[in-house]
């Protein structure tokens, strides 16, 4: 008898601590469902300089914190701010985007009782100049979301980090013949970069300017790029299908133009 009371006590105590563990999961997967929703309504505003719906995410005594830009105290001064550097210039704007894999959301327990979560990740930062969108550099980011008369608010915020984004390189390199490599190869002249060479190597070029030696693959029969920035080269032809020039574009902008030595 006293067995059987002792193996019902504790299938009771297994039963109790499952369902304890269950709802604690549960609670804990809506929290970083709504944390995340939360997070994604307010980069919509703040990508779309909406500030009619800006501040609904925040405290009234948020506290900002930014590696390069100091301390921001309180809504009404961040808003402020944010109008200014980011939403006053109709040929600038600045897009955030999340890194995927990066977010995390860590519940804040008092009583048994959740009462906040610390959101962290990083994020890219995209600059829009006169139509033209680029990556322009990353962060990280620590959030402190309160939940205060029924109501999920940001009250702290730290972001840290800033640096550019790293290149992704969506260019695909092409094989071409040294023969078809070899017609680019000679001395250039430009007026920023002054006299560079291009030789051959293997089934590359290299540019060489300065001691420094760059790599650069092809893309097309003219056209060649790097794979670490977002720089690409195109050797143009004159009448007589002779390479004479080579124009350099940086995020798709001419940034140099070399004539090519006789």
């Amino acid at each position: 008898m006293k067995r059987s009371l002792f193996i019902i006590t504790v299938l009771l105590l297994t039963i109790c601590c499952s369902s304890q563990r269950l709802w604690s999961q549960t609670a804990e997967q809506k929290l970083t469902q709504t944390i995340l929703y939360k997070d994604s309504l307010f980069w919509v505003a703040y990508n779309n300089c909406d500030y009619n719906n800006y501040g609904q995410f925040f405290t009234d005594d948020l506290e900002f914190y930014h590696d390069k830009g100091g301390i921001t105290n309180g809504l009404a001064a961040l808003t402020e701010v944010s109008k200014k550097n980011l939403c006053s210039n109709p040929d600038f704007r600045i897009r955030r985007e999340a890194m995927p894999g990066t977010l995390k959301v860590f519940p804040m327990h008092k009583s048994d009782t959740i009462y906040g979560a610390i959101f962290s990740g990083d994020h890219f930062f995209y600059v829009t100049e006169k139509g033209k969108e680029r990556l322009s550099g990353k962060a990280s980011f620590t959030h402190l979301w309160l939940l205060q008369n029924g109501e999920w608010k940001m009250t702290r915020i730290l972001s840290y980090d800033h640096g550019p984004a790293p290149h992704i390189n969506k260019r695909k390199e092409i094989q071409l013949s040294a023969k078809d490599l070899n017609q680019f190869v000679g001395k250039y002249s430009g007026a920023k970069s002054g006299t560079v060479t291009v030789s051959r190597e293997s089934d590359h070029l290299i540019i060489i300017n300065n001691a420094e030696k760059t790599v650069i693959y092809p893309q097309s029969k003219d056209m060649f790029f790097m794979k670490e920035l977002d720089i690409s080269f195109e050797f143009t032809r004159d009448n007589s299908n002779n390479v004479h020039k080579l124009i350099v574009r940086e995020n798709g902008d001419i940034v140099e133009e070399l004539q090519k030595q006789k």
